[in-house]
């Protein structure tokens, strides 16, 4: 199973699992005990927990002690700056002028 962290996708090859409560991701020090990097996990349903069985968590994104915690690889999403970057740079392009020229000329 290959994890990376759920909020910047760095790898975590080299933990050892299963992780404890207390493992942070070594590039951003999230938390990593957390429902956003559960297999659990399911931001369609009502409570965001796919485990009826589990207690309700408020802060998906903080460290909690549930004990129906098993990491999912594909808890990272993607996105964040380089994305917005390229969305710009695509918007930029597509509503420059046509004539549109260097001033110094």
């Amino acid at each position: 199973m290959s994890l990376q962290c759920w909020k910047c996708g760095a790898s975590l090859a080299g933990m050892l699992l299963p992780l404890s409560l207390r493992e942070t991701c070594p590039s951003c020090r999230v938390d990593l005990h957390v429902c956003r990097m559960c297999r659990h996990y399911d931001a369609h349903r009502s409570g965001q927990c796919r485990e009826l069985a589990a207690e309700r968590v408020a802060d998906k994104t903080h460290l909690n002690h549930c004990g129906w915690f098993v990491p999912r690889p594909e808890a990272y999403k993607g996105g964040g700056a380089a994305m917005a970057q390229s969305s710009r740079s695509a918007l930029d392009a597509l509503f420059k002028a046509p004539d549109d020229k260097d001033q110094s000329e």
